[in-house]
């Protein structure tokens, strides 16, 4: 009869009121939808074990969710073709601005494990420089390539306006005797550089005459100050491409002039097996900042704890707060391969986590703004019996120690439901004050419903998405948890515990 009542009470509702109902009592309303997997476009011309495509990671720090997409699309991808894929670490010298950073070869690696992604080879630039000034060679025969002895200024300046330098003009051997020069160290750097002969009336003045290679003086973290001259990234491409056997390029539109310069090399050339363009429009994330070069820098102004602090939005923070690879590679493959821009909000991944450790996440009590309450004239209970998780009653259940005098709820749930009838989940009814009135050992649907934490208790602290601490309390069965535990607080998110010990540590998933 009773719940023939309770079924008729809800059923009088709108749906409106019966969802606003469900969100006072912590009722999460999921929508049931058929999930279509999304299918990847065809390559061109592919034939299947006849593939192969490659990951070009700059090693300037970790790989980010914005990388993931290069990452997991490419393997997707071989795997469909049952093809070959390598792991080419693009550790040319880069920039004063964007440099390489030792640490960064073994953390490219490790998020690429994490993410189950296999490899069949890896190669790094930095130890094929000396195929490079072969090439460039080869290029100054060819007639494609000169040495640029104009400063920087006056380039960029001829280029705008589409003058040819004196330096266009040198015969081959002049060519060569610079190049070597520029190889051997007589050139300083910004002295000379070696420019692709394409159009100086190109309408796109970016594509006139580009720079290949040029002379640095900085070190390296592998091969130190052995080589001077180092290959921009489209001169690399043009020659690893080709020896590598690269069939099919996967990357973003915004690397277009990289192509053109590919195929302008190739082209002249008459290479007539090419490998084929694929590009895909830039992903970001509307709560995350993706810059290595701004981590870096918060990192060693100690504002961020280091790569896997969660404001990197690395694979290694992704992984600490608990995001399982297989629900980012389901958030990848989701937004497809399209030209267009997309902007989304991390929701759309947390979703996708969501489903997969909600099962295997236990409940448990937290509070991180405590009130302290007591209950006046309840039932004398000294422990409370829950389930570690509400769908799976087998998995077993713990037991909550309470004494009535000594009560915590969050301020929160104090301030909006002070002198309102509320049930304690897992316990019973009370009118909620400073001293709580006992009403009911039966908690009723229609009452909101909060959670607690009495004595003992633990001390944690959560470390949030945006890089902020939270501290509160819970109860004492946290510290019997392993390190890397999956875990629900209930009314507050999902965790993966960090550290349990003299202090627990948690870092917040998501809601």
């Amino acid at each position: 009869k009773e719940v023939k009542k309770i079924v008729e009470s809800v059923n009088s509702l709108s749906l409106e009121e019966q969802k606003k109902k469900a969100e006072q009592i912590g009722i999460e309303i999921k929508k049931e939808k058929i999930e279509e997997e999304k299918e990847l476009p065809p390559l061109p011309e592919a034939e299947e074990g006849k593939v192969v495509m490659r990951l070009a990671p700059f090693p300037s720090g970790p790989l980010h969710i914005g990388n993931a997409r290069m990452v997991i699309l490419n393997d997707e991808y071989v795997k469909k073709y049952k093809g070959k894929l390598f792991l080419v670490i693009d550790d040319t010298i880069g920039s004063e601005e964007k440099f390489v950073i030792p640490e960064a070869y073994d953390l490219i690696i490790e998020g690429l494990e994490w993410l189950g992604v296999k490899y069949d080879k890896i190669f790094y630039k930095s130890e094929r420089l000396e195929i490079f000034y072969e090439f460039g060679e080869k290029l100054i025969k060819a007639e494609l390539a000169y040495v640029c002895e104009c400063d920087a200024e006056t380039l960029r300046k001829n280029r705008r306006e589409g003058i040819e330098c004196e330096h266009r003009k040198q015969s081959i051997e002049e060519n060569l005797e610079k190049w070597r020069n520029m190889i051997s160290g007589k050139y300083r750097e910004g002295e000379a550089v070696l420019r692709l002969k394409t159009d100086m009336k190109h309408p796109n003045p970016a594509f006139r005459d580009r720079v290949l290679a040029r002379v640095v003086e900085r070190e390296h973290p592998r091969v130190g100050k052995r080589y001077k001259v180092w290959p921009m990234l489209e001169f690399s491409w043009a020659v690893d491409d080709l020896l590598l056997g690269i069939t099919h390029i996967l990357r973003g539109k915004d690397l277009i002039i990289e192509d053109m310069v590919e195929e302008f090399i190739w082209d002249k050339l008459k290479i007539e097996k090419k490998p084929k363009f694929i590009h895909y429009g830039l992903l970001s994330i509307k709560e995350a900042k993706l810059s290595k070069t701004y981590a870096r820098k918060a990192i060693e102004s100690g504002e961020y704890s280091g790569w896997d602090d969660p404001r990197t939005w690395s694979l290694q923070s992704l992984k600490k707060r608990g995001i399982q690879p297989e629900a980012l590679r389901k958030f990848i493959l989701s937004m497809g391969l399209s030209l267009a821009d997309v902007s989304v909000p991390a929701e759309i991944l947390y979703a996708e986590n969501r489903k997969i450790i909600d099962p295997i996440a236990n409940r448990y009590f937290a509070v991180l703004n405590p009130v302290k309450i007591s209950v006046e004239n309840g039932k004398e209970i000294r422990e409370v019996e829950a389930p570690l998780h509400p769908d799976f009653k087998e998995r077993g259940f713990r037991k909550i120690p309470f004494d009535s005098r000594k009560i915590w709820i969050e301020k929160e749930d104090f301030e909006n439901l002070e002198g309102k009838e509320v049930g304690l989940i897992n316990l019973f009814t009370v009118k909620l004050g400073k001293k709580s009135e006992f009403i009911s050992e039966e908690i009723r649907f229609e009452d909101p419903k909060i959670q607690w934490v009495s004595e003992p208790n633990v001390k944690i602290k959560i470390v949030m998405p945006d890089g902020s601490l939270k501290e509160g309390i819970a109860e004492p069965a946290l510290a019997n948890l392993s390190e890397n535990s999956l875990v629900q607080l209930i009314r507050i998110g999902f965790a993966r515990v960090d550290k349990v010990g003299k202090e627990i540590v948690l870092y917040f998933s998501h809601k």
